[in-house]
């Protein structure tokens, strides 16, 4: 967020910025109209190369506009319990970064935390509760851990910091500069799509990432670039691990928190999630088990920051289930593929209403098409139809083709696809609203 000022009881934001992939910009599109949050943008990195990069992409766009304001830099995933707490502890560190200072919010540990990075701070506190950051640590075992909390003098590190445009951009030219230059040269190369903008993708590839941490917060105590830690007492978790999920959830009077359709018997302190079946556990204690259509994860809840390991070995497998979910978000809507085997696949098919896929066609596979709910306007080759909720209709292989719904409510249809060879990248596309290409 780039902000413009304080008001008297909250923070002005002048505009949300979204460093994200390229291929989440529409279901990050949709998330943002959803939030109905005023002026955002959408920065798309063509592949992920840590928070220092985004953070540069960010604090340039913030620039655009010929000022230099302060960034409020947060990650995705973190709950915050306390709203009010949050909202004081935020205009002191904006009050602080307005003089230059990089500033970062240290959670006050209530627990000796080993999934967390620590900040050491050190003197007395200063007109808005900052104190100087002595160092940073890594994840600790439980014994340092309970030393830190003990000692008083750490907080956990949030991730997230407060800091002007221009002092992140020449912490980043001091400390790592063949960074800072190559982001700069993809970002002056950049392709703007309101309300997308695309840095230039050769050079942005080539840039040897890491995070905003190890690229410039580690080496800034005792530079010319000042740190500061504001304290945060307002309850928070970064929900990295599904534990944190679990320790910020309401629970039962069993320590369970459960959501979907699910049966716990003799079940206790555990998490169980369910997302397209019934799922019943019996005689658990202190588990994770989280059903989705693709996979099912189950774990002790005090392992949860190891299952990385389990994404690694499907890597190392040349699996995509921790790549690919069934159901998948489009432009126009989504579609879950249901079914498939040798030869077919299944699919469900929502399109939004006013909205259409581009206009296409396969070389390896035919598709059937029988709508379920509103109204579809088909095009198969030169002619344009309707149909509605029960009738049906034949896409022959390698036939141009649209499925577009002129409704008011939701389109819903069944595909059923046939052929020898039925992956994503068999499409040709040969005009599409939402600018992409074959």
């Amino acid at each position: 967020m780039r902000v413009n000022g304080l008001s008297a009881a909250d923070i002005e934001v002048g505009e949300t910025l979204v460093v994200t992939n390229e291929e989440h910009r529409f279901l990050a599109l949709d998330q943002l109209r959803e939030l109905k949050i005023g002026s955002f943008t959408l920065l798309l990195e063509p592949e992920g190369k840590n928070t220092a990069p985004a953070l540069t992409l960010a604090a340039w766009q913030a620039c655009a506009q010929g000022d230099d304001p302060i960034l409020v830099v947060t990650p995705a995933d973190q709950a915050i319990m306390d709203q009010e707490v949050f909202t004081a502890a935020l205009q002191n560190a904006i009050r602080v970064a307005a003089g230059g200072d990089i500033v970062i919010l240290g959670v006050t540990p209530d627990r000796p935390e080993t999934g967390y990075g620590y900040i050491c701070r050190q003197g007395q506190p200063g007109p808005c509760s900052e104190y100087n950051v002595a160092a940073f640590a890594e994840k600790p075992d439980l014994e340092t851990a309970k030393s830190y909390l003990a000692s008083g003098e750490y907080a956990w590190n949030s991730g997230m910091f407060v800091l002007k445009a221009s002092t992140w951009l020449a912490a980043l030219s001091a400390f790592a500069p063949d960074m800072a230059a190559s982001c700069q040269q993809s970002w002056e190369r950049r392709r703007p799509d309101l309300p997308f903008v695309r840095p230039e993708s050769e050079t942005f590839l080539s840039i040897h990432g890491n995070s905003i941490d190890y690229a410039v917060m580690e080496k800034s105590p005792g530079s010319q670039f000042p740190i500061k830690v504001v304290p945060l007492a307002s309850g928070w978790s970064d929900l990295g691990a599904w534990d944190a999920v679990w320790q910020c959830s309401a629970r039962d009077k069993a320590g369970n928190v459960s959501n979907g359709d699910t049966l716990l018997s003799d079940t206790t302190n555990s998490l169980v999630h369910a997302t397209s079946r019934l799922v019943s556990t019996v005689g658990v204690d202190n588990l994770i088990v989280i059903e989705t259509p693709d996979a099912v994860l189950v774990a002790d809840k005090g392992r949860t920051q190891d299952i990385k390991g389990v994404v690694a070995e499907l890597d190392a497998r040349q699996r995509d289930e921790h790549l690919l979910n069934r159901k998948v978000a489009r432009p126009w809507g989504w579609y879950d593929s249901i079914d498939e085997g040798d030869r077919f696949k299944v699919k469900r098919i929502q399109v939004k209403p006013g909205a259409s896929l581009s206009l296409q066609m396969h070389h390896h596979r035919a598709e059937h098409w029988v709508i379920v709910k509103g109204t579809a306007q088909i095009t198969c080759g030169d002619t344009t139809f309707l149909l509605t909720e029960n009738q049906s209709t034949y896409i022959p292989l390698g036939q141009v083709h649209r499925l577009a719904n002129p409704g008011n409510i939701p389109l819903e249809i069944i595909e059923v696809q046939s052929g020898s060879y039925l992956g994503e990248d068999d499409i040709v596309r040969l005009e599409d609203t939402y600018g992409r290409g074959s």
